[in-house]
């Protein structure tokens, strides 16, 4: 009897592989048809430059104020008006320092003085060398496709993330200070005890009050030294909303070009804190200060991405995005801090699933 065997094995090698190109082939166009896509990426913030701005100018306190520590205070406009050169409105912090002591009507005095920084160079941070990592979870929905111009695809692309910020700065620098002592005459004979703070109206009554205009005098002191600590956090939420086109390379690869608005929320906080010491030692003067802010911030992106698929659901996708989303600037107690984000690079690492 005649073996046949071999005429069954070419048609079943046949149907087996025939059987593997529509298989593949259906992977290729279930993948094609897939209109819907959701993308979990981390993402690493570049170029993201601060600096702070200031330095010493927290040391120059408003007109009235005084802020060298022992011998601080204010004179101000009393309801007034300071009617013959007397006010109600001040207030002094130390007694022992502060008061001549002589309890002589028309003869005791409260000194008062502040001190002004100059020579300070402008001592900042700029930062753009540190990745900040985040994350970013990104929706594309296909629209369109074309299959005479290589199967490309228009459609819309929505994405948030969030990225994490943490700026510091400690720097020192030479400086000059100027020193300006003002002696006020006081027209009863005790001062109430410090600290001591007067009030618009007059209230309490029967305290003493102060001589206007003062007798001045002013110290240039060269050789001080002058340090600054800086931090800066902030949280950044943002979206992205744009149109997207993307170009089969082949049954795997693939590239996506998007672009479109980027809004941010940023929630910051600052601060700061600077000390003052001067030549020949003595207690250094230091302040501090701070606070928090909120705003929002418009501009645009552009994306590329590259997609390898895994199977005809699952993808790695890679991308590189450009954003501006403009300058933050604020002031925090005196202390400038400026966020320049106009020209922040991402770049993107995460997992795509296609529906």
């Amino acid at each position: 009897m005649k073996n046949n065997h071999h005429h069954w094995a070419i048609p079943l090698t046949g149907a087996l592989l025939f059987g593997t190109a529509v298989s593949a082939e259906q992977d290729k166009i279930t993948y094609l048809n897939s209109t819907n896509r959701v993308t979990l990426s981390l993402r690493f913030g570049l170029n993201v430059r601060a600096k702070f701005s200031g330095v010493g100018g927290s040391f120059m306190p408003a007109p009235g104020y005084y802020n060298v520590p022992g011998y601080g205070g204010y004179v101000l406009t009393d309801s007034t008006g300071n009617y013959l050169g007397l006010t109600t409105y001040w207030g002094y912090e130390n007694t022992a320092n502060q008061w001549s002591g002589t309890t002589v009507p028309g003869a005791d005095t409260i000194t008062f003085k502040s001190t002004t920084v100059s020579g300070a160079p402008g001592l900042g941070q700029s930062d753009d060398s540190k990745p900040y990592p985040g994350f970013e979870l990104t929706y594309d929905r296909e629209f369109l496709k074309k299959e005479n111009w290589h199967d490309m695809r228009f459609g819309l692309e929505a994405a948030l993330n969030y990225m994490k910020i943490s700026l510091n700065n400690s720097s020192s620098a030479g400086a000059t200070v100027s020193t300006m002592t003002d002696v006020y005459q006081l027209p009863g004979t005790t001062p109430p005890s410090a600290p001591f703070q007067g009030t618009f109206d007059g209230s309490p009554g029967g305290y003493s009050l102060l001589g206007v205009p003062p007798s001045s005098s002013t110290v240039i002191t060269p050789g001080a030294t002058f340090l600054t600590q800086d931090h800066f956090d902030a949280d950044l939420w943002g979206g992205r909303l744009g149109p997207y086109v993307e170009l089969p390379l082949s049954e795997k690869w693939n590239l996506r070009l998007s672009g479109g608005l980027a809004v941010g929320l940023l929630n910051g906080n600052a601060s700061w804190t600077q000390t003052l010491t001067l030549p020949g030692g003595g207690s250094p003067i230091t302040i501090s200060g701070g606070g928090d802010a909120f705003q929002m911030l418009w501009g645009y992106y552009a994306s590329l991405d590259a997609t390898w698929q895994i199977n005809k659901r699952w993808a790695v996708d890679g991308a590189v995005q450009f954003q501006d989303l403009g300058k933050f600037s604020k002031s925090f107690q005196g202390r400038q801090v400026e966020l320049d984000l106009s020209r922040s690079l991402f770049m993107e690492i995460g997992i795509s699933y296609s529906f």
